[in-house]
């Protein structure tokens, strides 16, 4: 199995995570928003790259969301820590809530791949706008430690991200129960 860079950049953004959480916690909020700056970025180019350079790979299908998704967690969850001094905090409830749908998600396509052997399961738009609107989330959250102006959209985001992952993990439930087993997908 040949690393790509596609599968560099996915692999540096991992090793982005825990320097990430660190900082947050030591209160450095500015280190810690370029750091998530910074994945960001490799998250684009290594999508860009192996588009472009035809570097797609295996190992990257599985490497970039598993990145995606641990960086995008430990935000949530760091942020969500009651005793942190932050301006924003994420209500604990809502921080259960984005990771229970990616439980959910990825046990209903766990389950359905044995049972019936689907292997696509391509988001829903609802799905992108949804972590779109969670990476903003995180970023303005840490935006609103420099710039309090950006305080109240932040804590609005918050919520309209709590509605948007009920509401996607509502559609994924409804795509998968009429998923059709023949033509080896889900129905979008």
């Amino acid at each position: 199995m040949k690393l790509t860079i596609p599968n560099v950049l996915t692999l540096v953004r991992m090793g982005l995570v825990p320097l990430f959480i660190i900082e947050v916690l030591d209160g450095h909020v500015a280190h810690a928003l370029l750091i998530f700056v910074v994945a960001g970025v490799t998250d684009a180019l290594d999508g860009f790259i192996a588009r472009f350079w035809n570097q797609r790979s295996l190992l990257g299908a599985y490497l970039d969301p598993i990145a995606d998704k641990l960086l995008l967690v430990s935000a949530w969850v760091v942020l969500s820590i009651p005793s942190l001094a932050t301006a924003v905090k994420i209500p604990i409830w809502v921080t259960v809530l984005v990771i229970a749908r990616d439980f959910l998600l990825v046990t209903v396509a766990l389950i359905f791949y044995l049972a019936s052997d689907i292997k696509r399961f391509p988001p829903s738009l609802l799905s992108k706008v949804t972590t779109v609107l969670q990476v903003a989330t995180v970023a303005l959250i840490l935006g609103s430690d420099l710039w309090p102006d950006l305080a109240p959209i932040a804590e609005t985001l918050v919520y309209a991200v709590a509605a948007f992952t009920l509401l996607s993990s509502l559609d994924y439930v409804r795509r998968y129960s009429r998923s059709d087993p023949a033509k080896d997908t889900v129905a979008t």
